[in-house]
């Protein structure tokens, strides 16, 4: 019995890494998949590989920071298999620099692709679920976010990256929450994976061994994001899941921690004292990649 049978599946960045990784096991598991990327030759050659396989795939070029556009791709896949269920934002670049390097445009660059891009495709896709449900049809959706250990922890060198990432989470956070009353569930995932933007920071420690399991895979992700697209997993919403190798484990979001209650205004003098008492009741938060 395959899971996604004729759910309709739009997945950005899906000419390469992890985003190739995930249209192949969608499409083996017998969705539709409309694999977006921007360079065109990559996303063709994904859709002739699912092809070849017997699945049904159709390539897609438009630039996800673009809102315009990205009503463009969510059309497509409607147009092109008769509905949407499932958006998988993949699609991320890096512009890597310590903070003090960093140029507007890295900035903005990474915001654009990550947060920006995030927003563009779900928009669409939620709005044309509203609008079905609106018309008193039941809906099972899903959109499925990409963060990052760099947006739940800080990364050295990233802070743009991380920046975004840790957007990212927060967004699924509030998309969960609102739009579960149109049948829309909202999940995020980390996964560490060997992809092109991991090659050139991670190579070494990345690189697939000559035997024996391939712990950084983008194939070993791709289980997961596939189950959070089936109609399984309904009853999962908001939740943040990191993925590595055969490792799966669900974050811990920021909660209120240990707390002085004073009954009135603190004075300045009384706040070090207070600081100090609450470092010391809290649990250390975990250490900022690289530092």
């Amino acid at each position: 019995m395959q899971i996604c049978k004729n759910r309709v599946v739009i997945i950005t960045g899906a000419g390469g890494g992890l985003g190739r990784a995930y249209a192949l096991a969608f499409a083996a598991e017998g969705a539709k998949v409309l694999v977006n990327d921007i360079n065109r030759e990559a996303a063709l050659a994904v859709v002739d590989a699912i092809e070849s396989q017997g699945g049904r795939a159709v390539a897609n070029s438009n630039d996800i920071t673009r809102y315009d556009d990205a009503a463009l791709i969510v059309r497509q896949a409607i147009e092109t298999f008769g509905g949407l269920d499932v958006v998988v934002n993949n699609a991320g670049i890096c512009r890597d620099r310590m903070f003090t390097s960093l140029s507007e445009s890295d900035w903005d660059a990474v915001m654009a692709v990550h947060l920006k891009g995030h927003f563009c495709i779900s928009s669409h896709a939620a709005r044309y679920w509203r609008e079905q449900v609106k018309a008193g049809q039941t809906v099972s959706a899903r959109i499925i976010n990409t963060s990052s250990g760099a947006g739940l922890q800080g990364s050295i060198g990233q802070s743009n990256y991380a920046a975004a990432k840790a957007g990212i989470a927060a967004l699924t956070l509030v998309q969960a929450a609102e739009l579960g009353r149109y049948g829309i569930t909202v999940n995020a995932l980390a996964p560490a994976a060997r992809t092109g933007m991991t090659e050139g920071v991670f190579a070494d420690v990345m690189k697939k061994p000559e035997e024996g399991f391939d712990y950084f895979a983008p194939e070993n992700v791709a289980p997961l994001v596939v189950w959070l697209g089936s109609q399984d997993s309904a009853s999962v919403n908001g939740q943040m899941f990191e993925v590595e190798g055969g490792k799966l484990s669900i974050a811990d979001g920021w909660r209120r921690g240990p707390e002085l209650d004073r009954k009135g205004r603190w004075a300045v003098g009384e706040v070090g004292g207070a600081v100090a008492q609450l470092l010391n009741r809290a649990v250390p938060a975990a250490k900022v990649y690289g530092s």
